[in-house]
């Protein structure tokens, strides 16, 4: 009898394989396919670690056809596409990882500023930055482990500053019939970027366009304001003091303007993604400036006053000049002082 059930079970076995087989065929079959997708798009993200974007398309495809639901592998290739100035195709590799799973935020926030920065579709845009923000995913907080609590936050303020910087790029490129338009506009990607300021409370991106925004809606205060703001966080990034240079020449502040427009010179002159054109535009401005508003005796004293840097003393070392330890130091705080902040505070 032991023999016999012992023979009889394998048998029952395979018969109870080929029953779920003959009723949960599709199922079975797709969960193969779902393998051998899982299978492809591996050797996909192989093949763009060796930097083979022909290999890795292909594989991604491949994988993708066979196992439609991995929105990971969409966001890939949406990325990659991006990068490739294919902006259709990134679109529809976004959309398609949306559908897979539509609480994708980093997805949303691609697909926003591909269809802002590189489309002009900036309703769809906004559309999609206000989704993310409104996006409360589950918080997991484990101590020492891993923890998405900052992370998502973080998301929610890099949304309101997307949709700050989609309607500043609507307001600037409305229709001459309307125009009327551009301050309302304007005024949301102010609302916009102060709502991204109260998560990223820090953020150079987010002061120094808010202060351009306010520049152009003609509100000099609150743009100087900004612009300080901006220059106290990152002090080596010329292009707050030229802007501040332009805005206080525009209110008169012609000796503010000028010491903001040394530092974006300098700044500029030793950053080597600028080009030759913007360089020879501001030393042109500031030469411009210079000539029309202070002697050189005056100039001479405004360099002195303004610029602590200058009473640090060199020493010579194996015939090269070296500066003193506080040197850097000196120049640091220099180009981080902002000129005219007495001036946008008093009229504040």
């Amino acid at each position: 009898m032991i023999r016999f059930l012992r023979k009889l079970f394998p048998l029952l076995f395979i018969l109870s394989i080929a029953v779920l087989g003959y009723f949960y065929k599709d199922k079975l079959i797709e969960q193969y396919n779902h393998a051998k997708g899982v299978y492809y798009i591996h050797k996909g993200d192989q093949a763009y670690s060796a930097d083979n974007i022909g290999k890795t398309l292909e594989y991604y495809l491949k994988g993708l056809e066979l196992y439609p639901g991995h929105y990971e592998a969409w966001f890939n290739l949406g990325n990659i596409y991006a990068v490739h100035e294919d902006y259709y195709s990134a679109i529809d590799a976004y959309e398609h990882a949306i559908k897979a799973k539509p609480k994708y935020v980093l997805a949303r926030m691609n697909l926003g500023i591909v269809l802002s920065d590189d489309l002009g579709f900036f309703d769809d845009a906004i559309s999609q930055f206000e989704e993310v923000s409104k996006i409360d995913l589950f918080k997991i907080w484990i101590p020492y482990v891993y923890s998405n609590v900052k992370s998502s936050k973080t998301n929610r303020g890099l949304a309101h500053y997307n949709k700050g910087v989609a309607y500043r790029r609507k307001a600037l490129y409305l229709p001459l019939d309307k125009q009327h338009l551009v301050y309302e506009y304007l005024g949301k990607a102010i609302d916009s970027y102060t709502q991204a300021l109260k998560i990223l409370t820090k953020s150079y991106d987010v002061y120094y366009n808010r202060a351009v925004t306010h520049h152009l809606r003609g509100e000099y205060k609150q743009a100087g304001l900004d612009y300080c703001k901006a220059i106290k966080i990152n002090p080596m990034n010329f292009e707050s003091h030229y802007n501040l240079a332009l805005l206080l020449r525009r209110v008169n502040r012609n000796r503010e303007s000028i010491a903001e427009l040394e530092k974006a010179a300098i700044l500029i002159s030793e950053n080597p993604t600028s080009s030759e054109v913007q360089t020879a535009y501001i030393f042109n401005l500031l030469n411009e400036v210079t000539r029309r508003h202070i002697t050189s005796d005056e100039y001479q004293k405004q360099i002195t006053e303004n610029n602590p840097a200058e009473n640090i003393k060199y020493t010579y070392v194996d015939g090269q000049i070296v500066l003193d330890e506080d040197f850097d130091k000196a120049i640091y705080d220099n180009f981080q002082t902002c000129a005219g902040m007495d001036y946008f505070e008093d009229n504040e």
